[in-house]
């Protein structure tokens, strides 16, 4: 397998998180999002978006995050990333959409270009977009932790939702967002990177890191 990714790449660590959770080798390719290297022809071919991550898999090519870690708990079933019964399986889907599909497209690289080159939005008020969506975010996973974490966001395993969760932290930190106001989350977040799974995929270990 090969990853197509960038070390600062929220979407990118979360795959690589279960990667390492499965235990699975694969390829490292960095894709440089900040040299924008995702318009480059031949990377644009294989990926419609010109977004990261994108595995490839044999022939097979797989884009967007969530799909690539569900098409990984598939083909490789153990360990599991997601629980036996439909309801946990929707309810471990739910957290991580919380942060996948509400924090993150709000704040991601070409969201936050956007705002200051063709908005005109000075650093400062990025800055506060960005501060605002992931504050008022994590406190909904807050919430959601109270009704089901153990070690991890649910019980005692590593899941779908840790491996969407600690990428954000990273973010939050890089932009000095609030974060007292969710302890569970910090908990959590500090039994995930006493993992080697998380501690050696995080951004400053990736062969592309700066």
């Amino acid at each position: 397998m090969e990853l197509f990714n960038y070390f600062r790449s929220s979407a990118s660590y979360r795959v690589r998180i279960a990667l390492a959770l499965k235990g699975l080798d694969y390829d490292y390719r960095s894709v440089h999002l900040a040299k924008n290297e995702q318009f480059n022809a031949s990377y644009a071919e294989a990926s419609i978006s010109k977004l990261v991550p994108l595995l490839r898999d044999g022939d097979a090519l797989v884009s967007q995050s969530m799909a690539i870690i569900e098409y990984l708990d598939e083909t490789h079933p153990k360990p599991p990333l997601l629980p036996a019964d439909a309801l946990g399986r929707a309810q471990v889907r739910a957290m991580a959409q919380d942060i996948a599909c509400e924090i993150h497209p709000l704040n991601n690289l070409r969201v936050l270009r956007y705002l200051s080159k063709e908005l005109g939005v000075d650093e400062d008020n990025k800055n506060r977009w960005y501060r605002h969506w992931v504050e008022q975010g994590l406190a909904v996973v807050e919430q959601r932790l109270n009704h089901s974490a153990g070690q991890f966001c649910f019980g005692d395993t590593p899941g779908l939702a840790d491996c969407v969760l600690v990428p954000q932290i990273f973010n939050a930190q890089r932009f000095d967002c609030r974060l007292d106001h969710v302890p569970g989350v910090m908990r959590v977040f500090a039994n995930c990177m006493a993992l080697d799974a998380f501690a050696k995929t995080q951004p400053s270990a990736c062969p592309d890191a700066e």
